[in-house]
């Protein structure tokens, strides 16, 4: 058997969604009448149609087989060059099998789907959306992606900000959206965004969102602050209008008394300052003569035979607790021109940290032990104030949230900063301030799983008037602390 075949044209070309026909064209060169069978074969195959798909001929003769070619308007299509053949199968002899081959060329097309992941986020400090970027062309996608919003209320941090996706995949870019200002009181705001995909030579992709920020503190807190400010100015008031003299008249009740079992009239008292300095450190107490090393005191019952009873004193008292104020104090009273910073934490099992000053290490970093409480004391900076951001088992964002008012305290006193209480929730960081605002504090902290975060300080005047140290994820917390002012 001999049979003659030729593709007309043998090359052709078709846009994805649309038809193209290519004529197959064959003789039967042989000596006895034969029926072919025609069927397409390759990767185009699917999309192919044979018609007819039998042709009978008779020796000498020529017949007309048309493939018609739709490939779909989907990825599957793929852009450039794609080769096909037909199998033509002979009925008297089906061992001599003939399969011409053509080149079928399928233009390329591109498409771009995008989409928010959750459209609404929420959240005090940031929010963590995605987008889901898909190539539903034939060919491979090149696109950047930047983030927007009316009145510039919001930083974006992309990543990656540029993306390759081959057709029919799809890419996740992370995005981090960050108020430039702070909601301290009052019900959430809405704060819509758009994130826009680019591609080169034609107009962007926009994609809108919603970002729901979440104010810092309470309403109700606002209406406490308020009503307890105006009732602590009318209680002042009301003692500037009617001071009590009382040293007069217990002056006026000892010389009526005439008490004469004293043996000699006291000493007067020195007069008190109005108000005491702002960086006024207060020392430690001295020890007594009971208390000083080695047990042997200057008291009369020494001389006479007692010292053993007041050692066996000594070992049964407890001794003091060593504070963060009690450190700062001792370092104010070594370098009163200073400023410094002294503080311990808080964890389950262990209790109280040595208390630890000017950019120590107090924690156990890397040990898993959550910190619970942080107990700070500063010296020459006007004071300090904190609050702490806790994990919240309600959370529905992935982050904690501020349980209680921040807690404040003068230079040389305790603040103390969460809780110790058995149940207490970990910390997840905590906020942090010196002299209202208006002094720079440092701050750095081991993340649980993580590794130490980079030193950062607060900038008086230029931004958020504290620092915060740690993370926002509900499911992390704060190992380790350093502090420095």
């Amino acid at each position: 058997m001999s049979l003659w075949t030729s593709l007309e044209p043998a090359s052709a070309t078709v846009d994805p969604g649309g038809t193209t026909t290519v004529r197959l064209r064959l003789r039967n060169t042989g000596d006895v009448v034969d029926e072919y069978r025609f069927e397409a074969v390759g990767a185009l195959a699917p999309w192919a149609v044979v018609e007819p798909q039998s042709l009978r001929l008779y020796p000498g003769t020529t017949g007309t087989v048309e493939l018609t070619f739709a490939p779909p308007r989907t990825p599957d299509a793929t852009a450039g060059p794609n080769p096909y053949a037909v199998r033509i199968t002979p009925t008297e002899h089906p061992e001599a099998t003939t399969v011409p081959e053509g080149n079928l060329t399928i233009t390329p097309f591109t498409e771009v789907r995008a989409e928010l992941v959750p459209p609404t986020v929420k959240g005090r400090f940031r929010g963590r959306p995605r987008l889901a970027v898909d190539n539903v062309g034939n060919t491979k996608l090149t696109a950047s992606v930047s983030g927007s919003d009316n009145g510039d209320q919001l930083s974006y941090g992309i990543h990656p900000s540029n993306v390759q996706i081959e057709p029919g995949r799809a890419v996740f870019v992370k995005t981090t959206l960050k108020p430039r200002k702070l909601i301290w009181f009052g019900s959430a705001e809405q704060r819509p965004y758009t994130l826009a995909v680019q591609r080169s030579g034609v107009p962007p992709l926009d994609v809108e969102g919603t970002y729901v920020q979440r104010g810092l503190l309470p309403r109700w807190l606002a209406v406490f602050l308020s009503v307890f400010t105006a009732l602590a100015v009318t209680l002042v008031m009301l003692w500037i209008s009617h001071q009590p003299r009382v040293a007069t008249a217990a002056t006026e009740k000892l010389q009526e008394a005439g008490t004469s079992t004293l043996q000699a009239a006291p000493s007067p008292l020195p007069k008190a300052p109005a108000s005491p300095p702002a960086d006024a450190v207060t020392a430690p107490p001295a020890p007594s003569p009971t208390q000083q090393a080695g047990g042997a005191g200057a008291g009369d019952e020494d001389a006479a035979g007692g010292g053993g009873s007041q050692q066996k004193e000594k070992k049964e008292s407890k001794a003091p607790e060593r504070t963060a104020a009690t450190a700062v104090q001792e370092r104010a009273a070594e370098d009163p021109s200073g400023r410094h910073i002294c503080y311990r934490v808080y964890t389950p099992g262990n209790g109280w940290s040595d208390a630890v000053c000017d950019g120590e290490t107090a924690g156990s970093a890397g040990s898993g032990m959550p910190i619970k409480a942080v107990n700070i004391a500063v010296s020459g900076t006007k004071g300090t104030s904190s609050g702490a951001f806790v994990h919240d088992p309600e959370s529905t964002n992935g982050e904690g949230h501020f349980p209680k008012p921040w807690s404040s305290a003068v230079d040389g006193i305790d603040n103390y900063v969460g809780s110790t209480e058995k149940d207490a929730p970990s910390m997840l960081g905590f906020t942090i301030n010196v002299d209202g605002g208006k002094g720079t504090v440092c701050q750095s902290s081991y993340v649980h799983n993580d590794t130490w975060l980079g030193l950062a300080c607060d900038e008086p005047g230029t931004g958020y008037p504290f620092t915060y140290a740690g993370t926002h994820d509900n499911a992390s917390w704060i190992e380790a602390v350093k502090l420095k002012v």
